[in-house]
């Protein structure tokens, strides 16, 4: 029976196919859980198989595959019962006892292999134990393909892998083929965004991964993210019993996932919309409104409001040119409904860019039709030019005091504004600073001071209040911004000398897990870049190739095949990417920028 077992099922470890049976022994497998003992830790196998692992002219009309456990299991995820190539329908389930039996609401095709993967889909009925998987392989004909391919498919901005990303192989080479039809063969991603897909022709093929979100196995642009590789694939290895990269490891076991071979590596990314119109608009303010575009770099001929004077609007676009911000500079109380005309390169029904005019109706928020009686009722922003100061200690050498206001401004005096500092010995001194005004957002200002920051010194910046007007017709309170540089005595710094700089690069330094960008720089020329008052612990600096010069990170196109923009993290000696930072400490590392991209 072992030996049986051990022939049937390659692809699980032995090792774990024989304890299991040795447990079951012992061990009653019901429905109940026993009594006292230890906590039944061990996941459910495999003991019987209908139809056996590469059997051939398997019916099309009404199949069913069972699969018989040793104990009671339930379905955890029907999703993840996949078959390859995919079908309409998905699979169904039932169960008999302990047996789990697939079925399909319409036929197979005639004359092809299958692989039925069970990977994350079923767990034991008592302790919930997830079993690794099995990857079942048949055919409808006289022959089982044996051909194989592996990867990994990652996230194109973290470089993290992405666990149930679909990836699909095309026989057809035309980038629409994804839209259209399904693949002929399928897999999902594990934990380690590792795939392998198996059983397969030798034959050319077109390589891409989605996240299939509406499990269609098909790609919607509007609401999945695509990876593709540039090139055609063939596969060139074959499916044998001794392949660790077909075998189901446990997740949890980190030496024997990355061990395992991967021939090609995918980066995930959001396509870039390329059908262009208006996408949404609202009247955010009694002046103030917005439109996006659902494609970036929108082109606007003209903008007007009817009934005011184009002087009048003030419009901003952001970065991307796919979100247009709108006021209107009179301190009037504005109409209910203000009607917005916009003259723009709209895409038509032929898919071509062609002038158009838009009017949109903007409606006054119904909290502004309400008439505001009571002093409770009044807020803040109903009478003062609201802004913001955002100052961190720990960039403020850096980025300096950020200072946004939320309308734009018609009178500004950032002559009346005072920086002041005291030293150690309380001793004041008035400090000199400079005022730009952001590129890309006409209500944001950055102050910077000009003597070089020290610590153990007290920082004031003081904005007098009546200085400043916006729209509204409104003046601002006055605000004073206290700070210090840090001063534990625990933080780091780290130091990064960036050599053989030949193009625009985006630097960031993340957290350990990559969630949070702590400092970004952008360089052009060789520099050192500082990194000071960091807390113990892995950090990781990853650059961005900036191609096309705009400052931001730019994602791909699937049917222009363009791929993002290349990011890469830094790799110590040891192969590692984190940077493990002690306590008082001053790291410092040289990255040869021209070497990483060549």
């Amino acid at each position: 029976m072992r030996q049986f077992l051990k022939n049937l099922i390659p692809a699980i470890p032995v090792g774990l196919v024989l304890g299991t049976m040795i447990f079951s022994h012992s061990c009653a497998n019901t429905t109940t859980p026993p009594s006292g003992g230890p906590k039944d830790t061990i996941p459910p196998v495999i003991v019987k198989l209908s139809p056996y692992p590469g059997t051939k002219n398997v019916p099309v009309h009404k199949t069913q595959l069972e699969f018989t456990f040793d104990e009671y299991v339930v379905v955890k995820d029907q999703q993840n019962i996949f078959l390859s190539p995919p079908m309409e329908k998905p699979p169904k389930y039932r169960m008999k006892g302990k047996t789990l039996v697939i079925y399909f609401e319409n036929d197979l095709d005639s004359n092809r292999t299958y692989t039925l993967d069970l990977t994350n889909a079923v767990a034991d009925n008592n302790e919930g134990n997830m079993f690794p998987g099995y990857n079942l392989a048949f055919s409808t004909g006289e022959n089982v393909d044996s051909m194989y391919i592996t990867g990994v498919v990652q996230d194109c901005n973290t470089l993290m892998p992405v666990k149930g990303a679909t990836v699909m192989l095309y026989k057809d080479q035309a980038d629409s083929a994804i839209f259209l039809q399904r693949p002929v063969a399928a897999g999902k991603t594990d934990d380690w965004g590792y795939f392998c897909i198996r059983n397969i022709q030798d034959t050319v093929y077109r390589l891409f991964a989605i996240t299939d979100v509406n499990y269609d196995n098909k790609y919607d642009a509007a609401s999945e993210q695509v990876a593709f590789l540039d090139s055609l694939v063939r596969p060139v290895n074959r499916v044998r019993d001794s392949v660790p990269e077909l075998y189901k490891f446990l997740m949890t076991d980190t030496l024997a996932c990355q061990a395992r071979n991967k021939e090609y590596t995918l980066n995930l990314f959001k396509e870039t919309p390329s059908t262009q119109m208006i996408d949404n608009s609202e009247r955010v303010g009694e002046r103030a409104a917005y439109i996006t575009f659902m494609a970036p770099y929108a082109q606007i001929d003209s903008i007007w409001i009817k009934g005011v004077p184009h002087e009048k609007l003030i419009t901003q676009f952001n970065i991307m040119q796919d979100s247009l911000e709108i006021w209107v500079n009179d301190p009037a109380t504005q109409p209910d409904t203000l009607y917005l005309n916009v003259d723009y390169m709209k895409t038509d029904t032929l898919g071509n860019l062609a002038p158009f005019v838009e009017e949109i109706k903007l409606v006054k928020p119904k909290e502004l039709t309400v008439r505001k009686s009571a002093r409770k009722d009044i807020k803040k922003e109903d009478t003062t030019a609201v802004f913001t100061v955002d100052a961190k200690p720990e960039n403020i050498e850096q980025n300096g005091y950020i200072v946004e206001f939320k309308y734009p401004l018609v009178e500004s005096a950032f002559d009346s504004v005072v920086f002041r500092y005291l030293n150690p010995r309380q001793q004041e001194t008035k400090g000199k600073f400079t005022v730009t005004r952001d590129s890309l957002n006409l209500r944001k200002y950055v102050i910077r001071p000009v003597e070089k920051l020290l610590p153990g010194y007290e920082y004031f910046l003081n904005i007098p209040g009546r200085k400043f007007k916006d729209i509204n017709g409104f003046y601002n309170d006055s605000l004073e911004v206290k700070l210090m540089l840090p001063n534990d005595e625990t933080l780091s710094t780290l130091s990064v000398s960036m050599t053989n700089v030949r193009n625009k690069y985006i630097v960031d330094l993340l957290d350990e897990k990559r969630s949070s960008v702590l400092r970004t720089y952008i360089i052009e020329n060789d520099r050192t870049l500082l990194f000071p008052y960091l807390k113990a612990g892995k950090y990781s600096i990853r650059l961005t190739e900036d191609v096309n010069r705009n400052g931001i990170v730019d994602t791909g196109n699937l049917l222009e095949r363009k791929q993002p923009e290349k990011v890469l993290f830094y790799k110590l000696e040891d192969g590692t990417d984190f940077i493990d930072i002690p306590e008082k400490t001053e790291l410092s590392q040289s990255i040869d920028v021209g070497e990483m991209f060549k």
